[in-house]
């Protein structure tokens, strides 16, 4: 019997099983792709916004400046990359100045400092913005975090605290049951005491099957185009246009780990599984990126992805007990990664009045990623193949990624077991060369380390449980 099943191995249903972990639960977080961070949190634009778009009065703009302010001193003790660039909402016509002042406005409201500048003071802070630019909001608390080393720190701290993975493993049914629930899945059933439905574009699914209040998710495709480090550098700040009813628009914004990225677009789709890229829809970006920043260079574009936004029915975040001891996270689009360890706080406090916790007196509340032999300086590098000497072993030669830190990656608490599990942890493959050089030797690293055969290796998906997992 758990007290509590997490569904969703997102960056929500992640956030929410390292809040459980503070306390003397008995907690498992079901996910069912072999890996966490294998949905909307891997393929998003990685922002922590300020939060001056959302309506006063929401759950999205009490999560997100909440979910914002926390972000600095969460990436210091659960070592995740954040920083705080600040953002820029572009305006160009003179006839748009109302609306974004009222974009202030309802930032000021929201608790957010924010200032209007002009064109030419917009221009001063970056030079490569569109000549056509008469007004920008400066919303200088905006930030930029890598979503893939956020979710992973979540989860690996939930797992050093106690908490039970069971990954591959997919929610096929729910029952209620005098105790709490009977949830089933397609590696057996598990008894609990209370349901955190995170699931994503899925929890109008899990919702109805625990009998809750209908509501539906509508999957909103968004595509985007990531440019070489080489491009990194042409904007500091997050570049946005004035957002419409279908989202914020398309961004121009730097990456945490150097690359610049360019998109999304918004459209709302039937197929919770379609992540294609389209020929119109990275043209879009192109064509509307290009508004907003003078010569982007497409040229060094090394890849393009989609990524699938939940969007629920209700224009809000969709955070409730809808039965008693079936607990949603549910219609989390953006600022859904900004608010990640908000929405986790809100759930434990809906989960309090159904339950006693009591602090776990040996919680640890740190946690050490992988460390990368790149980003260390050469004393520290010599330092550390002297005691591994795998770190002197390069295998990824676009990002400097070595034989040690795929190890690392494999080995460490929830470790890898796919091409894209390495690849999130260590950046092995997130290259020029998108994984051609170094894929051969990634997969012997993991089919040695798994004890399976180099055919039973694959790039993503469900797999069989191994014992670790």
């Amino acid at each position: 019997m758990y007290d509590v099943v997490i569904v969703g191995g997102g960056a929500v249903g992640c956030a929410a099983a390292a809040e459980l972990a503070k306390y003397q639960l008995k907690v498992c977080l079901v996910e069912k792709e072999s890996d966490v961070c294998e949905g909307t949190s891997k393929a998003n634009s990685a922002i922590i916004h300020a939060g001056f778009d959302a309506e006063p009065g929401t759950l999205k703009a009490k999560l997100n400046v909440r979910g914002s302010s926390m972000m600095a001193e969460l990436s210091k003790k659960l070592d995740f990359s954040y920083r705080n660039n600040g953002a820029m909402v572009l305006c160009f016509d003179e006839a748009q100045l109302g609306e974004l002042e009222k974009l202030a406005d309802r930032g000021r409201q929201n608790g957010v400092p924010v200032e209007i500048l002009t064109g030419a003071q917009a221009r001063e802070k970056e030079p490569r913005l569109s000549d056509e630019v008469v007004y920008a909001l400066y919303a200088p608390t905006s930030g930029i975090v890598c979503p893939f080393e956020m979710t992973l720190a979540f989860a690996e701290n939930a797992y050093e605290n106690g908490v039970e993975f069971r990954l591959s493993t997919e929610v096929t049914g729910i029952e209620k049951t005098a105790e709490g629930f009977t949830v089933q899945t397609d590696r057996g059933s598990l008894e609990t005491k209370a349901v955190f439905n995170c699931a994503g574009v899925y929890a109008d699914k899990l919702n109805d099957m625990a009998g809750g209040r209908h509501f539906n998710i509508i999957p909103r495709k968004g595509e985007y185009l990531l440019m070489d480090k080489d491009a990194g550098t042409v904007v500091s700040h997050t570049i946005f246009q004035l957002p419409t009813k279908m989202g914020k628009g398309i961004l121009v914004t730097p990456t945490v780990h150097g690359n610049l990225l360019v998109g999304p677009t918004a459209q709302d789709i039937d197929d919770k599984e379609n992540t294609s890229t389209t020929r119109d829809g990275l043209a879009e970006v192109r064509a509307k990126g290009s508004l907003s920043v003078k010569d982007l260079p497409f040229g060094k574009v090394i890849t393009s992805f989609t990524g699938l936004r939940a969007v629920g029915d209700t224009h809000d975040f969709i955070i409730e007990e809808s039965t008693e001891g079936f607990f949603n996270a549910a219609g989390i689009e953006s600022p859904g990664l900004s608010s990640a360890p908000a929405i986790a706080e809100m759930l434990r406090e809906l989960l309090e009045k159904r339950m006693v916790l009591t602090p776990k007196p040996d919680h640890k509340d740190t946690r050490k990623g992988v460390t990368h032999f790149a980003a260390l300086d050469r004393d520290a590098q010599n330092a550390l193949i002297k005691e591994i000497p795998e770190y002197g072993n390069i295998v990824c030669r676009c990002e400097t990624v070595t034989e040690g830190e795929i190890l690392d990656a494999i080995q460490r608490p929830l470790g890898a077991t796919t091409l894209d599990g390495v690849k999130r942890r260590t950046r092995a493959g997130m290259g020029r060369c998108q994984a051609g050089f170094c894929s051969p030797k990634t997969i012997l690293l993991l089919a040695e380390k798994l004890g399976v055969g180099i055919g039973d290796i694959r790039k993503n998906g469900r797999g069989e449980v191994h014992e670790d997992a």
